[in-house]
């Protein structure tokens, strides 16, 4: 479980460069990206509620 966590906690790392990546060249954000932003923010918390519950 804890190496679930930190794959999806490096991919929101990584999203979220490409994110800023986007806004220094100045291009506006997609709205799915803020959606696709919210699903992995999501799994984290729900990865670390389980984690946490079932210690």
């Amino acid at each position: 479980m804890f190496y679930f966590l930190v794959v999806i906690a490096v991919l929101l790392l990584g999203y979220a460069a490409v994110l800023v990546s986007f806004v220094r060249r100045g291009r506006k954000i997609p709205p799915a990206a803020y959606l696709a932003l919210a699903g992995l923010n999501g799994l984290i918390l729900a990865g670390v509620l389980a984690w946490a519950v079932s210690r």
